[in-house]
C-alpha cells in the first residue's frame, strides 16, 4: 500500500537525522544541555541550535537568545526530548547544538526532505554560511601558503647575498679615543715593598 511505503521512508528519514546528531555526538560535533550549547553560542561556534518538539516555553525562549547570541539558527525538530535523548545516549533532551557546518547543513536538509515547507529556508541559509565559511578557509589556506613562499624566497635571498656582495671592512676607531682598559705597569717597573719611591 502506497501511504504504508510513505510512512516508512518517513520513519527512515527521522531514523536518518537522529544517527546523524549520535555521529555529530561521536564526532565532538554537537553539544547537549542548556548550559554547553550557551557556551558553544556564546563562542560563536554553534551552526544550528534544535529544540525538542515538546521542550517548554522557557527552553524555547532561552534558545531563541542563545541564537541570537551566536548568530546562529534555531529549529524546533519533530523529534520528542526522549527521541532527541535516545540518540545522544541519554534520558531526555531538549536543546542541542551543531558546532559543524557540514554537519548542521547535513541534518537542516534531511529535515528539509522530511518536511519542505518548515525547514526549506533554513536549509537555503545555512547552504549560504557553508559557502561562506567555505570561502573564508579557502582564502585563509592562501594566505598561509603565500606565506610559507614568502619566508622560503627571503632564505634564499639570504644564502644568495653574502655570496655576491663584498664583505664588510670592520669599522675604523674613532680619533682620539681611549682605551677603556687601565693600563698596568710591568713587574719591573713596581716599586719593592719597604723600599722608598724617591730612591
Amino acid at each position: 500500500m502506497p501511504w504504508r511505503r510513505n510512512c516508512e521512508v518517513r520513519m527512515d528519514s527521522r531514523n536518518n537525522i537522529l544517527s546523524l546528531l549520535g555521529l555529530a555526538l561521536r564526532g565532538g560535533n554537537l553539544a547537549v544541555g542548556e548550559e554547553p550549547v550557551e557556551a558553544v553560542a556564546r563562542a560563536r561556534d554553534a551552526r544550528v541550535l534544535l529544540l525538542a518538539a515538546d521542550a517548554a516555553a522557557g527552553t524555547c525562549r532561552r534558545a531563541a537568545h542563545f541564537a541570537e547570541a551566536g548568530q546562529c539558527l534555531w529549529l524546533r525538530l519533530p523529534f520528542t526530548k526522549e527521541e532527541l535523548g535516545r540518540a545522544t545516549g541519554r534520558t531526555s533532551v531538549a536543546l542541542a547544538a551543531v558546532t559543524d557546518i557540514g554537519l548542521a547543513s547535513a541534518v537542516v536538509h534531511r529535515l528539509a526532505a522530511l518536511d519542505p515547507v518548515q525547514y526549506d529556508e533554513a536549509a537555503a541559509r545555512l547552504d549560504l554560511k557553508a559557502q561562506r565559511a567555505a570561502e573564508r578557509r579557502a582564502e585563509q589556506l592562501a594566505h598561509e601558503k603565500n606565506l610559507r613562499r614568502g619566508r622560503r624566497k627571503s632564505a634564499q635571498h639570504a644564502d644568495a647575498t653574502p655570496s655576491s656582495a663584498p664583505p664588510e671592512a670592520a669599522p675604523a676607531p674613532k680619533r682620539g679615543a681611549q682605551s677603556r682598559t687601565k693600563s698596568h705597569p710591568s713587574r719591573d717597573h713596581r716599586p719593592r715593598p719597604g723600599a722608598s719611591p724617591y730612591a
